[in-house]
């Protein structure tokens, strides 16, 4: 007898899940880094990993503070000890309070703490704790909403309205939910601004095959790093109310803001700025994590979401769903709390957190700048400003002769790019179609993670690269 489960009696939305950002490329990434150990000689001394938004892989240091308090309280023991400083040993102490010495539970303080902070980021506006769910980073909350949302069969299906470029969660979770997915595209030529136009395309042609009854929206964005304007949330909290819409806002770079006149509003504070019209009946779920920003906590899967104006029996229901699934990790949950609630002015840990932050925020600020602007002196690539988040995403002009060349391979042009690049240099982007992209056009997505002298390198390599590869083709 065969085996139970194969290929073909396996779920077949599983098949189709698709995840560019740990797809061939890094996997040859791997072998290459093996075979470096193993002594075979290659054009590069390493790999340089520009693929994933893993801030401390790349070589960015932790917050001391936050090691602290999860030193503490993963041994208890060392509250003895007078090397920490007393703030955080009381954070520690109230952590340990709060979960009762147990691993098991959620953190309910951490709730209080996220609540906290969002009234402050948005000026006063009340947050309830209740609405509040603690999550195992920012995409288990997204796909837990996406579940809730995920209904019907052929034309009544539910349709998922996500940004192209997109970050791959998204189009990975509807494959896999078997929901539609609805691309609407960002607007390369205004920086990857969104056009309410284009929602309004994108919406009534999805109409003809679909339900549409979700808009996902990530501000900043990732792969393209863009910063929404003020006015451009407001047009679309207004096309979601028009369009009987439920908003998903993706914030988890909101402290990732470089560019000068641009500065992050929440989907929040700009819904309830807009009155009881839209605060009282547009429904919205917007997610954060202690992966990003100048935390970079990518191991402790540690986020939350808040839920606006969701139906109390539907709540009830999403109560149900995350209690079966137990809780997210408790450092996870730990480490929120101090996110969300970090030394304040006069505490002993303040001046050198505040230290640490700005430092951190403001060296991802220079290599954003310089990365737009290195890759913007090589013919063939043309940067976009990277106004926020942790990535660029250059569109790239490949010679004809190569395009040829990949299909004929039965490779996509920006990946078999990518693939010569990662083999005659050691660098690993993201091709472009990963993401989704306009037909005809090509693109990669780089992190500005690595330290600033081996970022400098790698762009130095990739300009070299191109244009070679440029005349190679020519």
């Amino acid at each position: 007898m065969g085996k139970v489960l194969t290929v073909d009696t396996m779920n077949a939305n599983v098949k189709k899940v698709e995840y560019a950002v740990r797809g061939p490329i890094v996997q040859r990434a791997v072998q290459i880094e093996k075979e470096l150990k193993e002594g075979v000689k290659k054009p590069f001394n390493e790999v340089i990993k520009a693929n994933i938004g893993d801030a401390h892989a790349m070589g960015q240091q932790p917050i001391t503070f936050f090691r602290q308090v999860l030193a503490l309280c993963s041994y208890p023991e060392l509250l003895d000890d007078n090397k920490f400083p007393e703030d955080a040993k009381n954070r520690a102490r109230r952590i340990l309070k709060a979960c009762g010495g147990s691993s098991i539970g959620t953190i309910d303080c951490v709730r209080q703490d996220v609540s906290r902070y969002i009234e402050h980021r948005d000026g006063g506006i009340a947050c309830d704790p209740d609405n509040i769910y603690l999550t195992t980073g920012a995409s288990d909350g997204i796909v837990t909403i996406l579940k809730l949302l995920t209904t019907g069969e052929g034309r009544t299906r539910t349709g998922v309205m996500i940004s192209i470029p997109q970050y791959p969660l998204y189009s990975a979770a509807l494959a896999e939910l078997g929901a539609v997915q609805i691309n609407y595209y960002l607007n390369e030529e205004k920086c990857w601004s969104l056009d309410i136009d284009e929602l309004q395309r994108s919406l009534e042609a999805a109409r003809e095959h679909c339900r549409p009854r979700v808009l996902c929206i990530i501000n900043p964005g990732n792969p393209t790093g863009q910063v929404q304007s003020r006015q451009c949330i407001e047009d679309v909290i207004r096309f979601a109310a028009k369009e009987h819409l439920f908003l998903m806002a993706d914030e988890v770079y909101q402290d990732n803001v470089y560019a000068e006149g641009c500065a992050f509003h929440s989907f929040k504070k700009v819904l309830f700025e807009m009155g009881p019209k839209f605060s009282s009946t547009v429904e919205l779920a917007s997610f954060h994590s202690t992966s990003k920003c100048y935390m970079g906590e990518c191991g402790f899967r540690g986020g939350y979401m808040e839920v606006i104006n969701m139906d109390p029996e539907v709540k009830a229901q999403l109560t149900k769903l995350v209690s079966v699934r137990l809780c997210p990790p408790v450092p996870g949950q730990a480490l929120m709390a101090l996110v969300t609630n970090p030394p304040q002015p006069g505490e002993p840990s303040y001046a050198q957190f505040i230290a640490e932050k700005t430092a951190t925020l403001n060296n991802l600020a220079q290599k954003a700048k310089m990365t737009e602007e290195i890759l913007n002196t090589v013919p063939g690539i043309r940067c976009n400003p990277v106004q926020g988040a942790m990535y660029s995403f250059p569109r790239i002009t490949l010679p004809e002769r190569a395009i040829k060349d990949a299909k004929a391979k039965g490779q996509v042009p920006d990946m078999f790019y990518c693939m010569k690049l990662l083999e005659e240099t050691g660098i690993c982007l993201v091709p472009g179609s990963g993401f989704g992209q306009k037909e005809g056009t090509f693109h990669f997505r780089m992190t500005i993670l690595p330290p600033t002298d081996k970022l400098q390198t790698m762009l130095r390599k990739l300009k070299e690269f191109h244009q070679q590869f440029t005349q190679q083709y020519s």
